[in-house]
């Protein structure tokens, strides 16, 4: 799933028509995946090349030398295996995959400089397509504000959209649906606008 230039575009123009009616300020990231998960393949490679030479021991005659070549065979086969993305992600438990995610998405909130907006009226989108993972965090200065449901129906309408692939589509509905929400917790002040108005793609 590519954007192309006329999704950024779209996205960018989403972002500008919904700060128009609010102080807030909205950031969209997009992450391939919110981590590497490096060490999978070399301890999933590395258990299987352990429990490799039992059964060799067992019902072979294999002298240690070539028992210990099969095992080093193992490793690196497993480890190449292993290294292929889809599977490599498919091997870490849930519960780390969203562990990862939850903390590449405060990563961004600070690294986009969401809380250091004069108003702190900040929005972030964060989707991890990799994890599977989406994620609305408001600034303080709109958190308390707005009920648990109404980021839940805005992460509803994107992820909507996005199991039919329509990864734009599905960014404009949240920025749609933050600005209405932005517009009526945190109206226009005068401020300046001051974080760009684009989607950032890691």
């Amino acid at each position: 799933m590519r954007l192309t230039n006329d999704d950024h575009a779209a996205i960018a123009t989403a972002i500008r028509e919904a700060e128009k009616h609010t102080c807030g300020q909205i950031i969209c990231v997009l992450a391939h995946a919110s981590s590497a998960y490096a060490h999978v393949p070399i301890l999933w490679s590395s258990l299987l090349a352990l429990f490799t030479p039992w059964p060799l021991i067992y019902f072979t005659q294999w002298s240690v030398q070539r028992i210990f070549l099969a095992q080093l065979i193992v490793f690196l086969i497993a480890a190449l295996v292993f290294s292929w993305a889809p599977l490599r992600i498919l091997l870490v438990p849930r519960v780390v995959q969203r562990a990862r995610a939850h903390r590449a998405a405060l990563e961004q909130f600070v690294l986009r400089g969401i809380s250091r907006t004069r108003n702190r009226c900040g929005v972030l989108i964060f989707v991890s397509l990799a994890e599977h993972y989406a994620r609305i965090i408001a600034d303080e200065g709109v958190a308390q504000k707005v009920h648990a449901s109404e980021w839940q129906a805005t992460i509803d309408a994107l992820t909507l959209r996005m199991h039919d692939g329509h990864i734009a589509a599905g960014f404009i509905a949240a920025i749609e649906r933050c600005g209405a929400v932005l517009a009526q917790h945190a109206p226009p002040d005068g401020s300046a606008n001051e974080l760009p108005d684009r989607l950032y793609v890691i």
